[in-house]
């Protein structure tokens, strides 16, 4: 059996020593990541141990009955180390069912961690959820995702705007300068979907203090002016672009093409993926093309984020 516990801030070492080692985490489950926005989610997660011994840990939120993977994060399932094995986590669900269930819940909407971020496998929920819990696909999003090693070549029009960022004379910095690019990015949101980031800058540079080597700013500048930038997040062998936006000098003279050759085939020809985020609207059902097909012809291709959804 299973001793489950709800986690509270005096766990805050435990858990992110085992999320440092854990086989299918991010820094995005360190606490001080996840505790960011605390004021906006009301925190649910869980600490499996067997024995005196953590044997996983699950962020998730509660909103009345309803419990579910971390709403401040894009996925968020079990996080198992290496010793973690599958009969333990079929049982682990049974139990976790029972738990939820005396504790009011009577819906579960769980978002695993994409298989692409597993530095080994780590796919046991899957198999649990759909065992001991009978959890349906709920939604569905199309991810686009480079493997780095393969090298498929650009598309034209990629290659084009890249040679146009050689004779333009752009110049991509690490620098770091999230202030440079915010306003770049806000009026790129602001002029295509009538949207802004989730993240202002202020949020964006406080989690930036707090985990410098794993989110990196890359600004492309046309003399001294930004005409285009991409917020990275390095996480173990994945490097995710978390935003990314051009001027409309920018995007006339390649600077997104610019970014993208530096970082894949010389800062981080070493990562495995590099992943581009998702392409959709209405939770799957709509598909923008033309995104999906300028990520694609950068050589992506689809990783599914998946949601599954149980009753108790």
């Amino acid at each position: 059996m299973f001793t489950i516990r709800r986690y509270t801030a005096d766990d805050k070492v435990l858990w992110d020593n085992y999320v440092a080692k854990a086989r299918n985490a991010t820094f995005l489950f360190m606490r001080d990541y996840m505790d960011y926005h605390a004021d906006r989610f009301h925190d649910h997660s869980l600490l499996f141990f067997k024995g005196r011994r953590l044997h996983s840990v699950l962020p998730a939120h509660e909103d009345e009955a309803l419990f579910a993977s971390h709403a401040g994060l894009t996925y968020g399932g079990l996080l198992m180390d290496v010793n973690v094995t599958t009969a333990e986590v079929v049982q682990l669900f049974d139990e976790l069912c029972v738990y939820l269930r005396d504790h009011g819940f009577r819906r579960v909407l769980y978002k695993p961690v994409p298989w692409v971020y597993h530095r080994i496998p780590a796919e046991e929920d899957l198999y649990a959820m759909f065992w001991k819990c009978n959890a349906r696909l709920l939604r569905r999003m199309s991810g686009t995702v480079i493997a780095l090693d393969e090298h498929l070549p650009w598309r034209k029009d990629h290659r084009r705007r890249l040679k146009n960022a050689l004779q333009t004379g752009v110049r991509v910095v690490a620098d770091d300068a999230l202030d440079r690019f915010w306003p770049v990015l806000e009026e790129n949101l602001r002029m295509r979907f009538e949207t802004k980031p989730v993240h202002t800058l202020q949020e964006m540079e406080l989690l930036k203090s707090r985990f410098p080597s794993q989110i990196l700013q890359y600004n492309a500048y046309v003399a001294d002016e930004v005409v285009g930038g991409i917020t990275f997040y390095l996480m173990g062998h994945v490097l995710h672009g978390q935003y990314s936006a051009t001027s409309s000098l920018g995007k006339e003279c390649g600077a997104m093409e610019a970014i993208y050759q530096k970082v894949i085939f010389d800062d981080f020809a070493h990562c495995r993926y590099l992943d581009f985020g998702t392409s959709n609207e209405q939770g799957g059902l709509v598909l923008n093309e033309g995104l999906i097909d300028h990520k694609e012809a950068y050589g992506g291709r689809t990783v599914c984020y998946d949601t599954y959804e149980w009753t108790l």
